[in-house]
């Protein structure tokens, strides 16, 4: 990155009438120290603000996610001494634009408002007609410039891998004019960029970096002596992430192939480091460049598809069956059940005044722990989940980090929710009842769970308990690579699974994707084990059963003996479609993604999958 060449020769100052009217009281203060275009009385210098351009934004390994470049815009520079009248103000614009529609063969249209303010306020500095010309535009404008039209240089944000990583990186704005008062000391000679959505946003301090100062001299006719760079800009700092760039822009390719909406996250469950966040569908940032349209924004808003939702933090689902691993954790760890213990799996059970259905239409028998997770049978689990009681398994799925915000260092992360008494209190006017809990077990009623979550829980059972703070930015660094900031590995909790239960959660989490009962045979990797859990389940709607959508969940690890990958991928059913499962929807899209990691030359020409012929629901 480097600073603006001949920066002083480049901005395009008019030799203006410019002066400041200074009245000295008798004690020697500066009364009323605002320029003025009315007097002439001193000679003066005047110190304005170079923008720095912006830090860079890059994933992991240095690949740079949001830059800053150089913007060519061409401005009209109106002639000293700035006393036109309105009328001559606007003809000179007008004839200034003429030439400028003839350089560009383009249509230009003058706001008259803007330019009398401008005029009026800060005449001294050129007025942008045409901003962030394109090379060919450039090279032919360059040989059509005169002294009254010209080129000036600025800083703009563009984002290399354009829409790659837009709900991660944001999009910035820029700053609010200045043309409604007179110029003062210190004002910037063009508009400085803020963050406005993502890590632009949260990182705006950083990544702004420090203004440098350009002194202008008038002498007391209003005639430009002097013009100079007195302190360059110094660049803002660099937003190091945690995220890889390949294995974004591969779930987000699997996503946009094999989903209309949905999310895939995956995560180092031996650091917490986030590699992947992938919400679909996406935007590309540089929409908003040189400036967020309004118009864009809000066609981006209107769109259907809510392009610019965040799935993968942002949005929150009933977790379905994905739920029973840590109802089935939590019942080990409370002493409940043991890896013999066995419950029957009927087609329904009572609860109260309700009855509660298995997905399977006969009855299983009795089964232990693997074999019941494996075939996902749901009056298993609330047998397992009465047994154990709502206070531990709030209590454990808490420390799970379910129903709280990660911590992401990015605005409005959804809390998800898991419902305890305070909450049923609060909504149903009641405490948890024993039907309530049945309907937790299987992952149904007020749990709410975000991508992100799924992937944070998974990967503390991954690494047998050890909660690793999730991350998604790693350091903050200066632009000689010196470390300013740096958010190092923590243990944020340590659940100490014990050993001879995290055999019975791996093989069952296996057996679902391996085993001739188990529902995510579509997540298989040839050579891998991957452990998981599907899970489907429906939500919103209000009520009305033809507007409800499905959520279809794939969560796990891989390899399942090491684990390096900690996952959750949710794909969003159309209103009123019932045929979403997590393992015909969900589960192919982490199969595509690890096959594509861990089998890459296979998984380019690989064939498409066949339906597989099941009566699978989960």
């Amino acid at each position: 990155m480097k600073f603006l060449p001949r920066f002083a020769a480049c901005i395009g100052f008019a030799a203006a009438a410019w002066a400041q009217e200074a009245v000295v009281d008798n004690t020697g203060t500066v009364a009323n120290p605002k320029p003025t275009w009315e007097t002439q009385k001193q000679a003066r210098t005047y110190q304005l603000g170079i923008p720095a351009p912006r830090g860079l934004i890059t994933d992991r390994n240095g690949k740079p996610l949001a830059q800053s470049r150089l913007s060519y815009n061409l401005a009209i520079s109106f002639p000293s001494p700035l006393d036109f009248t309105d009328q001559q103000v606007l003809e000179f614009a007008r004839q200034q634009v003429t030439l400028a529609k003839g350089l560009l063969g383009r249509e230009i249209k003058l706001n008259e408002k803007s330019v009398l303010d401008h005029y009026k306020n800060r005449g001294v500095l050129p007025y942008d007609i045409a901003e962030d010309l394109k090379p060919q535009e450039l090279a032919v404008v360059a040989k059509g410039v005169t002294p009254t039209l010209i080129l000036r240089q600025a800083y703009t944000r563009f984002y290399p891998e354009n829409s790659l990583a837009g709900h991660i990186v944001g999009y910035v704005g820029r700053q609010a004019p200045l043309s409604l008062r007179p110029i003062e000391n210190g004002d910037l000679i063009f508009p400085e960029s803020e963050g406005r959505e993502g890590l632009e946003q949260i990182y705006d301090n950083e990544l702004r970096g420090q203004p440098g100062r350009l002194d202008v001299t008038f002498d007391t006719d209003g005639r430009k002596t002097s013009e100079r760079v007195s302190q360059p800009p110094v660049p803002g700092y660099n937003v190091i992430t945690t995220i890889d760039r390949d294995l974004q822009a591969l779930c987000e390719d699997v996503l946009s192939k094999n989903a209309k909406r949905g999310a895939i996250v995956l995560i180092d469950p031996n650091t917490g480091e986030i590699l992947a966040l992938a919400s679909w569908p996406t935007f590309d940032p540089n929409i908003f460049l040189p400036f967020v349209n309004q118009q864009a924004f809000d066609a981006l808003q209107k769109d259907p598809a809510v392009l610019l939702l965040p799935r993968a933090f942002r949005s929150s689902y009933p977790p379905g069956s994905t739920f029973k691993t840590f109802v089935g954790l939590s019942a080990f760890e409370e002493g409940k059940i043991k890896p013999d213990t066995e419950f029957g799996c009927p087609t329904g059970i009572g609860v109260g005044n309700f009855v509660f259905h298995n997905w399977k239409k006969v009855d299983a028998g009795s089964l232990n722990f693997v074999q019941a997770l494996t075939q996902s049978c749901n009056t298993w689990f609330i047998q397992a989940g009465l047994k154990t009681g709502s206070k531990p398994l709030i209590d454990w799925t808490t420390r799970l980090g379910l129903g709280q915000k990660t911590g992401l260092p990015l605005k409005a992360e959804e809390k998800g929710n898991i419902p305890n008494d305070a909450y049923m209190l609060r909504v149903q006017k009641r405490k948890i009842l024993q039907g309530d809990l049945a309907n937790m077990s299987i992952g149904q009623g007020d749990i709410l769970i975000t991508p992100l979550q799924m992937a944070q829980a998974y990967g503390v059972i991954a690494n047998g308990g050890q909660f690793h703070q999730t991350r998604l930015v790693s350091q903050i660094q200066s632009l000689d690579n010196k470390v300013v900031a740096a958010y190092p590995d923590r243990i944020r909790d340590n659940l100490a699974i014990k050993p001879e239960i995290m055999e019975q959660l791996r093989k069952a989490l296996v057996d679902v994707t391996e085993s001739g009962n188990g529902t995510a045979h579509k997540a298989q990797v040839e050579g891998i084990h991957v452990a998981g859990k599907t899970g489907t389940a429906q939500w919103g709607g209000g009520g009305d059963r033809d507007k409800q959508r499905t959520a279809a969940w794939f969560a796990g690890f891989a390899p399942a003996e090491n684990p390096r990958y900690a996952f959750a991928a949710v794909y969003e059913g159309e209103p009123g479609d019932n045929n979403i499962h997590g393992g015909s929807n969900a589960a192919p899209l982490i199969g595509k993604t690890l096959k594509a990691i861990f089998a890459p030359a296979k998984s380019d020409d690989e064939k498409p999958d066949e339906e597989e012929q099941t009566d699978e629901s989960d």
